[in-house]
């Protein structure tokens, strides 16, 4: 039998010795977290006893923080292995912070020793994306090369597209018939991409308009887009040595409804009967019953969105549909702009880049190489 001494003596050798050897054996190192906006720092340790200390002792280790000016200590992970790391995010940026290993068995607990201040910074540049950056600076330089290769005189070839070289015979048939042309953006606010080529769409045709003197009719849904289009339809003019031709008084607000226009356009088209109806720009529902109503009047229709679902709408009632991209290409192709059409040229090749380089990273991903699709993810 011991004497109530020496197990008081037991007791405390018991709990001393496993603190005192988890405390020794704790080793974490606390760094700024890269590639964020400053709010998380990432904590590594290496325990090496941690599993013959949770089978003799019962050892729980738990990382614990404190804010450096206010403190106290609280725990914010429970670790599980003996190496490893964990990132403590939604931190203040630049606010210190100390760190602290907590050793507990069930009778008892000790702590590593403190360390810090540590901040997090934020970081100006993400190293995980210099793919992104090495993409941009090839495209740029591509674009910059094909625009001034343009306006040195260059030759920038653009493929035929069949919508496009109808709009002169279009304009040549309202000029015949002594009728007006209908031009249409659709829906779109000047925010949409779509919205944008119109408008540079928009200025290639009022320059040819303007020559022949024919009325240009352009209902809108978004008072901004009128605004603008009357300014592009007016340069448009100006260019064409005809100023005196724009009336401002066809490029007009109809309403922000969206079947209130289509009504609004479509009574246009059945009293004005123009002879060329063009749809260039963000389309919705509407675009079905625009169409045809312009078809029922024999109109020559030429049209262009970027909405694939509404493309087929335009597809069966219209006599020219632009596919695709052609109508963010159409802006240049009408006029003729070495920086639209330079734009055109070095985005063509990047994707041609691209397309090169998707199938060589295929390649080697079959062959058991992963270092060219490891390097083309976005982290």
């Amino acid at each position: 039998m011991l004497s109530c001494l020496q197990a008081r003596l037991l007791l405390l050798v018991s709990i001393s010795v496993p603190l005192s050897l988890g405390q020794a054996a704790v080793d974490f190192n606390v760094a700024d977290y890269p590639n964020d906006n400053g709010r998380a720092l990432e904590i590594k340790w290496n325990i090496p006893n941690l599993t013959a200390g949770v089978e003799h002792f019962d050892y729980t280790y738990s990382i614990q923080r404190a804010e450096a000016a206010v403190g106290p200590f609280e725990n914010i992970y429970d670790i599980t292995e003996n190496s490893g790391s964990y990132v403590d995010g939604s931190l203040n940026p630049y606010d210190a912070y100390l760190y602290r290993v907590r050793i507990a068995i069930p009778t008892g607990e000790s702590f590593s020793p403190v360390k810090g201040p540590f901040k997090p910074i934020a970081n100006y540049y993400h190293t995980g994306r210099t793919n992104v950056l090495v993409g941009v600076l090839i495209t740029a330089i591509l674009v910059g090369a094909f625009i001034l290769y343009g306006k040195r005189g260059g030759k920038l070839y653009m493929r035929p597209i069949a919508g496009l070289e109808a709009v002169d015979e279009a304009i040549g048939r309202a000029t015949e018939m002594g009728k007006p042309i209908l031009y249409s953006a659709g829906r779109g606010t000047m925010q949409r991409p779509a919205t944008i080529a119109s408008m540079n769409i928009l200025g290639s045709v009022a320059e040819k308009v303007a020559e022949y003197g024919i009325p240009l009719i352009f209902p809108n849904n978004d008072p901004v887009a009128m605004a603008v289009a009357q300014e592009v339809a007016y340069e448009g003019y100006s260019r064409a040595g005809h100023p005196e031709n724009f009336n401002p008084d066809n490029i007009f607000f109809v309403t922000d409804s969206q079947f209130g226009y289509a009504a609004a356009v479509d009574g246009i088209m059945l009293r004005q009967r123009p002879a060329t109806n063009l749809f260039f720009g963000t389309f919705e529902a509407e675009s079905l019953i625009l169409a045809e109503t312009g078809n029922s009047i024999g109109s020559i229709q030429i049209a262009g969105t970027d909405s694939s679902i509404q493309m087929s709408f335009f597809v069966v009632a219209c006599d020219y549909v632009l596919i695709g991209e052609e109508l963010f290409a159409a802006s240049g192709y009408l006029s003729q702009d070495p920086q639209v059409l330079g734009s055109l040229k070095g985005s063509d090749y990047t994707k041609l880049i691209i397309v090169a380089v998707l199938l060589i990273g295929v390649i080697m991903t079959i062959l058991g190489n992963t270092t060219l699709s490891d390097w083309l993810t976005i982290q």
